[in-house]
C-alpha cells in the first residue's frame, strides 16, 4: 500500500514504476475546449436545420383526455408537430417487471401516453423554422386535462390507499440488485423490494449490549451539470437516421431509439458530441426519438435544446428517501447486528437506484448478521436518473452518523471503531459474496495519523466530522481500434464518451504498453459506425474497462509487430521479444524501437491496424473517506467549512491530476447535497426552484481549498493496478458534514440539506 497527499505534481510511490503511467501530461482534447473549438450538443449546425421545442404538462397528475394540434400545425412555418401516437412502440405490450432499459417505459417517459405523471412530462413537441415560430407553435396546442391528485411524499405513495400512478404496477420481490424477482401480484406504487440477508439478525441485536436507531431523510437533488439536454436528428430519405447528441453513452442511445422507433440499429448512426457534465443523468434518452419523428416528418434536419427550466422539470435527478437504520454492538466496540429499512422515490416510473444503496450503505464494514430492506416507489416526479455514486451517498447518510453515535457512546475513538469493524478480503457483502483486496484498513489508518485528525479545533462552535463511504463496481464491455502511423505515433479509437479526461487516462494505458509517449497517442472518441460497442461512460468504468480494451488493442499491436521484426531479421516469430519500447532478437540480441519499426511497416507487409472488443473481468469495490472540521453560528445557523481531507483508495492513479480533480469535484458536490442543495415542490407538485438562480449549488465562496490524500492499494483485476475513481468521493461528505455539524452543535443531524433553518430548528430542539 502507498500512500500520497496530492499537494504537488511528483509522481506517486506506486506508479513510478511506470514509465507513463503516474504522469501528468497535457490532455489531448485540451486545446480545443480551451480555445471554443470543441463541439458540444448546441453548437451542430447544418443547412436548412429546423428548430424543435416541448410542451410539457402543468399537471403533476392528469389523465389526458384529448390532443389537439390542428392550430400549431397550420401556423405558417410550422413543419411537424409530435404526439405519443407517432411512437411506434405504443403498439406494444409493456412489462412492468423489466425497469432497466424498459425502452417501453422510456418512450412512456420520453412522451406522455395516457397520463401525465409528474409537471414537466413531455406530451408534445414541435418543429419550425425558427425557435419562436416553435414556441408559439407550442401556445397553440389545446390540451384536455383530467386533474388527479397527485402522490408528492413516499410515505403518501406507500399507502395502501394512495391513488395508483400505473394501473397495472404490481411489486417484485427480489434478493439480488438487477434480477427480475418474482411478481407478488400486489398492485401498489412499489415498484420492487430488494433484500439482503446475512446471518441471524434477531440473535445478534441479543447479542449487543447498545443499540442505536435513527431515522434519515433526503430530499431531491440535481446533478448539475452545466450543459441542458441537446440533440440533433436526421432522418434521411433511404432510411438512415443520424443522430448527434450529448450522451453519455451512444450505444445505448442507437438501442433505445432502435426500439422506440422500431427500426433496425444498423440504420442508426449515434454521433456523441463534447459533453459539458453528467454525472450519470445523460446516460439516458429524452429528446432523441422527438427529434427524429420531427425530421422524417419535415424531411429536414430538427435540433432540439432545452431550456434550464426544462432541465430541471424533465429530467431526472437524484432520488429523495426516507431510511431508517439500526445497530447493535458490544461493549468492547464489535458490531453484532444492523437492520436497514430503505424507501427511495423513483419518480413517475420505476427505477431507483435503491439496489445501490442496499449494496453499498454498510459495505465498508464486517457485519455477520445483517438484514437490509430496499423498496423502489413511484410517485409524482420527475424519474429519477443516477447521479454519481447513485444511491449511495444517501445510505452512506443513514449508516455513519448511526457508526458515530455508536462510537460517541462506547467511549471509543470513531477511526478505532471503523477499523475494529472494518470489511478485509474474504468478507462477505450483504449479498453474500466475499469481498476481494481492498484499502479500507489502510485508509482508515491514514485518516487516523493525518495531520488533520491530530490537530485539535480551535474555538467554539466548532466540530470535526469522520466519514467512509463504499461503492461497488462492476465493469462492461469496450472496444478499442489502433492504427500505427510510420512515424511511430499512433491513433487510438474509442467509443467512450470523454468526460473527465479519460481520453488521456486510457492514451496513457496504451502508451505504457507499446513504450511511448502519451504525446505519440492521438486519441479520438468517434460515432456507432466507426468502433466496436462500447458501453456507457459511467460507474467509474471508463479508465478502468475501455483502458483495458486500449491495453489489448496494444499488445495485438505488438504480436502484428513481432512478425515484421522477425520478417527483418530472418528470425523465427518466437524469438522476438519486447521491453521498454523495443523489439530484440533473442538468438543475435539485435533490437529495434517501436519507432523505427513503425517507419518499416509499409516495405515489410504494409500498414498494422487492431481492432479489440474486451469485457471487463470486473472492476471490483472501491473506498472513499473524508475529515471535515466546521463552525456552526448558533444565531443563524450558517454552516462555515474550515478543513476538509478527502482520503480515496484509488489502486493505481494513472493521471494523479485527473484523479484529483475527481475527488475534488466529487467533494464539492456532496458537500453541496449536505448542506445547500434540494427541489422545492409546491403542494400540486409543481418545482418552485427550477434555475441555477434558486438551486443552491455551492460556489467558490462556499467551500475551502479541499486537500486529496490517494492511498494506492492495486486492484489485481487490472494490469495497472487501476480502481474506478470517478464516483466514491461523493459519498462520505454527506456522513462527514453530518458529523461534524452533530459535533458542533451536539444534536443529531438526520435530515438533508442542513440548511441554516433546520440546523436552527435542531438547536432550538436541544434548547427545549
Amino acid at each position: 500500500m502507498k500512500m500520497t497527499t496530492t499537494t504537488n505534481s511528483q509522481q506517486s510511490p506506486e506508479t513510478s514504476k511506470y514509465t507513463v503511467v503516474g504522469t501528468r501530461p497535457i490532455r489531448h482534447d485540451g486545446l480545443d475546449k480551451v480555445i471554443g473549438a470543441a463541439k458540444y450538443g448546441a453548437d451542430i449546425q447544418m443547412a436548412g436545420m429546423l428548430h424543435g421545442r416541448v410542451l410539457r404538462s402543468p399537471y403533476a397528475h392528469a389523465r389526458i383526455k384529448s390532443i389537439d394540434t390542428s392550430k400549431a400545425e397550420a401556423l405558417p412555418g410550422v413543419t411537424a408537430v409530435v404526439t405519443a401516437k407517432d411512437f411506434p412502440i405504443f403498439a406494444n405490450a409493456v412489462d412492468l417487471a423489466v425497469v432497466q432499459g424498459n425502452p417501453r417505459l422510456q418512450a412512456e417517459h420520453i412522451m406522455a401516453l395516457s397520463k401525465a405523471l409528474y409537471k414537466g412530462h413531455a406530451v408534445a413537441a414541435v418543429s419550425a423554422t425558427s425557435p419562436h415560430i416553435a414556441e408559439q407553435a407550442l401556445e397553440l396546442i389545446e390540451v384536455d386535462y383530467e386533474v388527479l391528485k397527485p402522490v408528492l411524499s413516499i410515505e403518501d405513495a406507500m399507502r395502501d390507499d394512495a391513488p395508483l400512478l400505473h394501473d397495472d404496477l404490481t411489486t417484485y420481490f427480489k434478493l439480488e440488485r438487477f434480477a427480475r424477482g418474482d411478481d407478488t401480484g400486489a398492485k401498489s406504487n412499489i415498484a420492487s423490494h430488494i433484500q439482503h440477508k446475512l446471518g441471524d439478525v434477531e440473535k445478534g441485536f441479543q447479542e449487543a449490549d447498545i443499540i442505536v436507531e435513527r431515522e434519515f431523510r433526503t430530499q431531491t437533488v440535481h446533478q448539475g451539470y452545466i450543459e441542458p439536454h441537446a440533440s440533433t436528428a436526421s432522418w434521411a430519405g433511404d432510411g438512415r437516421l443520424t443522430i448527434w447528441t450529448c450522451t453519455q453513452g451512444a450505444f445505448a442511445i442507437r438501442t433505445s431509439v432502435s426500439a422506440i422507433l422500431d427500426i433496425p440499429e444498423s440504420d442508426i448512426k449515434v454521433v456523441p458530441t463534447e459533453i459539458g457534465g453528467g454525472f450519470g443523468a445523460k446516460a439516458t434518452l429524452y429528446l432523441e426519438p422527438l427529434a427524429a419523428i420531427l425530421s422524417k416528418k419535415s424531411g429536414r434536419p430538427v435540433k432540439i435544446v432545452m431550456t434550464r427550466k426544462g432541465v430541471f422539470e424533465g429530467t431526472g435527478p437524484a432520488s429523495a428517501t426516507l431510511m431508517r437504520t439500526k445497530i447493535g454492538a458490544t461493549k468492547d466496540g464489535k458490531i453484532t447486528a444492523a437492520q436497514l429499512w430503505m424507501a427511495f422515490e423513483a419518480g413517475a416510473f420505476p427505477g431507483s437506484p435503491v439496489g445501490g444503496a442496499t449494496l453499498c450503505a454498510t459495505g465498508g464494514y464486517n457485519i455477520e448478521n445483517l438484514l437490509v430492506d430496499g423498496y423502489d416507489v413511484v410517485l409524482n416526479k420527475q424519474k429519477v436518473q443516477a447521479y454519481r455514486a447513485p444511491g449511495q451517498p444517501q445510505g452512506a447518510f443513514s449508516v455513519e452518523p448511526v457508526i458515530d453515535e455508536l462510537a460517541d457512546k462506547l467511549g471509543m475513538d470513531p477511526l478505532d471503531f471503523r477499523l475494529k469493524n472494518a470489511a478485509t478480503e474474504g468478507d462477505r457483502m450483504p449479498n453474500g459474496v466475499p469481498h476481494p483486496r481492498f484499502g479500507v484498513v489502510e485508509l482508515e489508518e491514514a485518516m487516523k495519523a493525518h495531520d488533520h485528525y491530530r490537530t485539535p479545533l480551535s474555538g467554539p462552535n466548532q466540530g470535526r466530522g469522520v466519514a467512509i463511504g463504499y461503492r461497488w463496481q462492476g465493469g462492461q464491455a469496450s472496444s478499442a481500434t489502433i492504427a500505427v502511423n510510420s512515424n511511430g505515433t499512433i491513433n487510438l479509437i474509442t467509443g467512450s464518451v470523454d468526460i473527465g479526461g479519460s481520453r488521456t487516462a486510457v492514451a496513457m494505458q496504451a502508451a505504457e504498453i507499446l513504450g511511448i509517449s502519451a504525446e505519440d497517442v492521438s486519441p479520438t472518441v468517434v460515432d456507432t459506425d466507426l468502433v466496436g460497442y462500447t458501453a456507457n461512460t459511467g460507474g467509474s468504468r471508463t479508465a478502468f474497462d475501455t483502458g483495458f480494451a486500449a491495453i489489448k488493442a496494444a499488445e495485438e499491436t505488438i504480436r502484428l509487430m513481432k512478425a515484421r521484426a522477425a520478417l527483418i531479421w530472418e528470425a523465427d516469430e518466437a524469438d522476438i521479444t519486447f521491453d521498454a519500447g523495443k523489439f530484440i532478437c533473442g538468438s543475435t540480441e539485435d533490437t529495434i524501437s517501436f519507432k523505427d519499426l513503425s517507419a518499416r511497416l509499409m516495405r515489410t507487409g504494409g500498414p498494422i491496424s487492431c481492432s479489440v472488443s474486451a469485457t471487463s473481468p470486473g472492476i471490483g469495490p472501491i473506498i472513499a473517506g473524508n475529515l471535515v472540521d466546521v463552525e456552526v453560528d448558533p444565531e443563524t445557523g450558517k454552516v462555515d467549512i474550515l478543513r476538509f481531507t478527502a482520503f480515496m483508495d484509488v489502486g493505481t492513479a494513472v493521471h494523479p491530476a485527473y484523479v484529483e480533480g475527481q475527488i475534488q469535484g466529487g467533494s464539492v458536490q456532496g458537500i453541496g447535497w449536505a448542506l445547500n442543495e434540494g427541489y422545492v415542490y409546491d403542494e400540486n407538485g409543481g418545482m418552485l426552484n427550477s434555475s441555477f438562480l434558486d438551486y443552491r449549488m455551492p460556489t467558490s465562496l462556499d467551500v475551502p481549498m479541499i486537500e486529496t490524500v490517494m492511498i494506492e492499494v492495486p486492484n489485481p483485476k487490472h494490469p495497472f493496478g487501476l480502481r474506478g475513481v470517478g464516483e466514491a468521493p461523493i459519498i462520505p461528505p454527506l456522513p462527514a458534514l453530518a458529523n461534524a455539524i452533530t459535533d458542533a452543535i451536539g444534536v443529531r443531524m438526520t435530515i438533508l440539506p442542513m440548511t441554516p433553518d433546520v440546523i436552527l430548528d435542531a438547536i432550538q430542539s436541544k434548547n427545549g
